[in-house]
């Protein structure tokens, strides 16, 4: 009898292990299609920023990024390749990238010296220069330079080819040039991209209409996240999709940006831009920022962003509040603290019986 029992028992073992063992394989096959679907849409430091606090989770992540960039080594390489600049791309890229630390210095190293050629180049734009002019296309380029650095996730340009920012000024100066337009010295109006017709790829309106969270911001908001909204096709993807839509707010006003401007008036500018409202929250911080941080900004003519809640409220927009800071030598979004409320967003959405087709 004892025998009988320790061959059933032994079978039963068995059986377990392979249908566990089974069971394991295919949550490993079929997790990707289960992880919350984000997208984060910007430009600049912010968004590389949070996409480093993004990759830690287990989320699809996508970056959109805007191609509107014409200063420093993306402007010149913009210029003599007419490709798109590559500089906020190769943040993103290294910011998802899965790989040693030594590859990531390597990316970021900026050529130094007097030398018209390579003064002022970063090794990675440089590569992803490479890489387009030998596939012949810039988003092949940034999916293969996607491989070289082992990102998790996707890293898209917000349109196929670069684009022109234009302003127009309170005073009635029409600014032409991203990286002018910040040190023009007056409140921003209005901003326009050229060509007006631009195009997105495929993969971003996709991605947009499939995910579960969409997230604009931290970034500079006339010169990193509005670009990206200006393109037709990212605008309309924003529209039909039901992801929830969430914005994240600076922390501090940029200087030829954002003058005076509260949360609510951020938000304003880009459903001025866009043509509709569509954020479903507003990420603000609203915990005391240090004396010694507040007098460094004072001094550039910063200054923190006053949350007004229920201004945002009254549009529509629910408001997160809390302490999404980390201080080095400025108040900086703390990548972890802003990423865990984006995912737990984006759990949410994914469960609602809003996001079920």
């Amino acid at each position: 009898m004892f025998g009988w029992s320790a061959l059933v028992f032994g079978v039963l073992v068995l059986i377990l292990g392979a249908w566990w063992e089974k069971r394991r394989n295919w949550r490993e096959r079929w997790a990707p299609l289960h992880r919350p679907r984000v997208v984060v849409i910007g430009g600049g430091t912010g968004q590389s920023v949070l996409l480093r606090g993004l990759k830690m989770h287990e989320v699809d992540l996508t970056a959109v990024v805007t191609v509107a960039d014409d200063g420093g080594s993306s402007g010149r390489l913009r210029s003599a390749f007419g490709m798109p600049p590559p500089g906020d791309i190769r943040n993103c890229l290294v910011a998802l990238a899965d790989t040693e630390p030594l590859m990531e210095q390597l990316w970021q190293h900026r050529f130094q010296g007097d030398d018209d050629g390579l003064a002022g180049h970063s090794f990675g734009n440089l590569f992803i220069a490479a890489m387009a002019d030998v596939t012949g296309d810039f988003e092949t380029a940034v999916r293969e330079a996607s491989r070289v650095l082992a990102v998790r996730g996707r890293v898209l340009p917000a349109a196929r080819r670069a684009v022109v920012l234009k302003a127009r000024l309170e005073d009635g100066r029409e600014i032409t040039g991203e990286s002018r337009i910040p040190a023009a010295g007056g409140r921003i109006v209005r901003v326009a991209i050229a060509p007006a017709d631009a195009e997105a790829p495929e993969e971003v309106v996709e991605a947009i209409e499939k995910a579960d969270v969409v997230v604009l911001g931290p970034g500079s908001l006339y010169t990193s996240i509005i670009p990206n909204l200006l393109v037709p096709e990212v605008a309309r993807a924003i529209r039909r999709s039901r992801a929830w839509k969430v914005y994240v707010c600076n922390v501090m006003t940029q200087p030829g940006e954002t003058d005076g401007f509260t949360v609510s008036d951020h938000v304003k500018a880009i459903y001025d831009h866009i043509g509709f409202p569509f954020f479903d929250f507003a990420v603000v911080h609203t915990a005391p920022i240090p004396e010694e941080a507040l007098r460094r900004y004072r001094n550039e003519g910063a200054h923190p962003v006053a949350a007004d809640v229920s201004a945002l409220e009254r549009m529509g927009v629910r408001v997160i509040t809390g302490d999404f800071l980390r201080l080095d030598r400025y108040a900086w979004h703390d990548a972890e603290k802003v990423s865990r409320r984006i995912v737990q967003l984006a759990r949410r959405a994914r469960r609602s019986w809003r996001r079920r087709r």
